[in-house]
């Protein structure tokens, strides 16, 4: 019987596994830690390594990428119809938002939602500054995990005083604009934001009263 997982080894592992089914090799620590909102490779390589000591990977000597997934515990060999995504917490829609980490909190999605060779992750929506976009306050989007984007991008941008928020992004001459999408509330402007992904697609469910 597979040993016991916790909530985190369980996301640093499923985010392994797709990594791995998309790219082809592992994820670096440092990938890991940016994708999954960990500041400290030092926890990544822990997490890592409860998950080798437990029979869920192996180690490649010599590699640079040097762990696999061990065959029979986690499959790889076909992209299947849907994936689980972790959803990492909360982001602003409407004034910037500290988000914080659930790693219990998971969602299934269609694997056509997410481009063969990217990886992503979920955020639940607060605020409805992105509404004339169709994304409304409580939805989830999916967010591909990527550091840079294209004028007109919905991104989750990082900003400096270390808040984040969903916005439309656009590169002016001396500046960078986020966007809303709602004529009610006005841009932010910054000269400096750390893309952390794009969305690429909404969740929404329906509750009955």
């Amino acid at each position: 019987m597979p040993a016991v997982l916790y909530p985190r080894e369980r996301q640093v592992l499923e985010f392994v596994a797709q990594y791995i089914q998309r790219f082809g090799s592992a994820p670096t620590l440092r990938e890991t830690g940016e994708a999954l909102h960990m500041s400290s490779v030092a926890t990544v390589h822990e997490h890592i390594e409860h998950l080798r000591n437990k029979g869920y990977l192996k180690k490649l000597d010599g590699a640079v990428r040097g762990i696999e997934l061990v065959q029979g515990l986690y499959r790889t060999q076909e992209i299947p119809a849907a994936v689980e995504l972790p959803v990492l917490g909360y982001i602003a829609a409407g004034v910037p938002l500290e988000p914080y980490s659930d790693p219990n909190y998971y969602l299934t999605v269609a694997s056509n939602m997410i481009p063969a060779n990217k990886t992503a992750y979920i955020l639940q929506v607060k605020g409805e500054s992105m509404i004339e976009e169709g994304i409304l306050d409580g939805d989830f989007v999916i967010i591909q995990h990527q550091n840079d984007a294209k004028n007109g991008d919905i991104v989750v941008a990082l900003l400096p005083n270390g808040l984040a928020t969903l916005k439309r992004i656009f590169f002016e001459k001396e500046r960078i604009k986020l966007a809303p999408a709602n004529s009610a509330m006005a841009p932010i402007f910054t000269t400096h934001v750390k893309i952390q992904g794009k969305c690429v697609g909404v969740i929404r469910r329906y509750l009955n009263n």
